[in-house]
């Protein structure tokens, strides 16, 4: 049984995670969060709240997750966002075709379907499923978005969203006024998107149905220097540079650290292997999450897009990935500099314009061409397009008037207009500013991934007292139960002030659970394995002087503490750590 296997288990068992619809035979690709599973979740995305919206004063919105097709079709969506697939005839079973042929060869990029389709032949591919060899018909291009329609009638189409991020962008002009109009400023969504996977089998590691955390930040294109780079910079992470992955060969098993440099962001930036400082400081606050969160420094990297893989309209985009025991290194964040893509390719498709005004420290004083179209020759030459043909001229710059006639394109028709019908004049004006279309660095996190990385990093095993004992090492923020509340025995003189101390500290805040079922040490053992950092006993000592035992998971050391103080030391311990006399 591998590290995998005994996590899906433990969360199995203890009610973290659950194959949703199981009570129908479950489907690949969803999954269910259970009692500590969904308490866990929402402890790791209000830790990234507590990084983004309060450390960050990025405000938080929430946008459907149904989007009508025109916003797929501005972002890409509709027409490239899909993979490979291939269909075997023997058994209909349907398979990522590149998947089919990892490990044999190696796959660049840019492999068309028919070249795919001629490695799987040439190799003589075994369906996964039914074992046949030379069953499969051709590759093809399926689109991972769930597709529907919106309302009766008309029946407009719409699609569940792949990504979080389409809502915000989307929304740029009126948060833009909401920041008052200055730059730069961010904004962030927690929420559910959709991916319909041809196969998923990796767990929870791919799933149809999964959350994501990601913020926006809409920075000015010609200025990409952070002004709180300076508290930031002296802090190392570990990379893993494009230039370095060309010249490693470990690929994604996690053997060793090759190619992996331990480096200050501000060198990072210095020596340009991080493009900019924006883009550098949200690697950090990126590291400084999962780290929080309870990933194992020691099994995080943050690695490079390499030319082919980088999108075409990015600047730099860096993964962070985590070091798995199954499936090797897996991507749980994706940051990037999307450049001016999404809101140029929105305000295209839109026809609105989402650009912002950036105002200069003083008005400089330009030359500008005024033209003056005559209403009177205009209006009876072109009608009813006469408003569209003034709205044309008035765009005109001087070039565009030279020649006999002055060339305009209204509703994609080109219209010639007489220079008799126009007059212009250059005069000069005072410009406090200049518009332009912001670039966005958007850090975008798989909080599903992140949640089982940290349940694999926070697992152990070890022998104690002859009996292996599993253990959850998961952060107090982070764990779902903060402290077990567990009477010596079950006997009313202990139960009763058991049930007062629960009482008492969970009106301090704190998420209690309450246990008297079996022995103490396998009432220790039960909270050890979920990952409950701090366990009170109520004893025979506690109705003499008032005092109960605080046992802390990880050393196992006990401390003996009066019941009037207990919130208090707990809420500390919480902070700080454990501590004993």
């Amino acid at each position: 049984m591998d590290t995998y296997e005994k996590i899906i288990g433990l969360a199995k068992r203890r009610g973290f995670l659950w194959n949703s619809f199981e009570l129908y035979g479950g489907t690949a690709g969803f999954y269910d969060y259970g009692p500590l599973g969904a308490t866990m979740k929402r402890r790791i995305e209000n830790i990234w709240r507590d990084i983004y919206v309060i450390g960050e004063g990025f405000y938080e919105i929430e946008t459907p997750t149904i989007g009508i097709e025109p916003v797929f079709v501005a972002s890409g969506h509709v027409h490239g966002f899909s993979d490979p697939m291939i269909v075997c005839s023997g058994c209909d079973s349907a398979f990522r075709a590149d998947h089919l042929i990892e490990g044999i060869v190696e796959i660049p990029d840019t492999l068309s379907a028919p070249e795919i389709k001629q490695l799987i032949d040439k190799h003589d591919i075994k369906c996964p499923q039914c074992g046949e060899v030379g069953m499969f018909g051709d590759v093809f291009d399926f689109n991972l978005m769930f597709k529907t329609t919106i309302g009766p009638g008309t029946q407009r189409m719409g699609y569940l969203r792949p990504e979080t991020a389409q809502g915000m962008f989307i929304n740029f002009d009126r948060l833009f006024r909401f920041y008052r109009e200055k730059l730069p400023f961010g904004v962030t969504q927690i929420g559910k998107a959709y991916r319909n996977e041809i196969s998923p089998r990796q767990g929870v590691i791919r799933l149809r149905e999964f959350t994501q955390a990601e913020a926006e930040i809409f920075i000015n294109p010609r200025d990409k220097s952070h002004p709180r780079f300076s508290t930031v910079k002296n802090t190392v992470i570990r990379f893993y540079p494009a230039s370095h992955q060309q010249n490693a060969s470990e690929g994604n098993s996690g053997d060793g650290d090759k190619g992996i440099i331990e480096l200050t962001v501000g060198d990072a930036v210095d020596r340009g292997i991080v493009a900019h400082e924006f883009l550098a400081y949200h690697l950090v606050m990126t590291n400084l999450f999962l780290t929080r969160a309870g990933i194992d420094p020691a099994r995080l990297r943050f690695r490079q897009h390499q030319p082919d893989e980088m999108a075409h309209y990015a600047v730099d985009c860096w993964d962070a990935e985590v070091l798995t025991d199954r499936f090797g290194w897996v991507e749980v964040v994706g940051i990037a500099d999307r450049t001016d893509y999404d809101l140029s390719s929105h305000a295209k498709h839109s026809q609105h314009d989402l650009s912002a005004v950036l105002e200069y420290d003083t008005p400089k004083q330009v030359e500008q061409i005024v033209v003056k179209p005559d209403m009177s020759l205009i209006g009876p030459l072109y009608k009813d397009k006469a408003g569209k043909v003034l709205a044309a001229l008035k765009n005109l710059e001087e070039d565009d008037l030279s020649g006999d006639k002055i060339s305009i394109t209204v509703d994609g028709e080109e219209i010639l207009i007489p220079h008799d019908v126009v007059e212009y004049e250059t005069v000069i004006k005072e410009v406090r500013g200049e518009n332009v279309v912001p670039h966005v660095i958007e850090p975008s996190f798989g909080i599903d991934r992140t949640i089982y990385a940290v349940l694999e990093h926070s697992f152990a095993e070890e022998l104690v007292d002859k009996e292996t004992r599993n253990v959850l090492r998961l952060p107090p923020e982070v764990a779902p139960v903060q402290v077990a509340v567990l009477p010596l025995l079950t006997r009313e003189e202990l139960i009763n002030p058991a049930a007062e101390i629960v009482e008492m500290l969970r009106k301090s805040g704190i998420f209690v659970s309450y246990d008297d079922t079996g022995t103490i040490g396998r009432r220790y053992r039960r909270n050890d394995e979920i990952g409950t950092p701090f366990s009170v006993t109520i004893d025979y000592d506690t109705l003499d002087d008032g005092t109960v035992t605080i046992r802390d998971r990880d050393s196992m050391a006990q401390v003996r503490v009066q019941i009037g103080e207990l919130a208090e030391r707990i809420n500390a311990m919480m902070r700080s750590g454990f501590d004993s006399p």
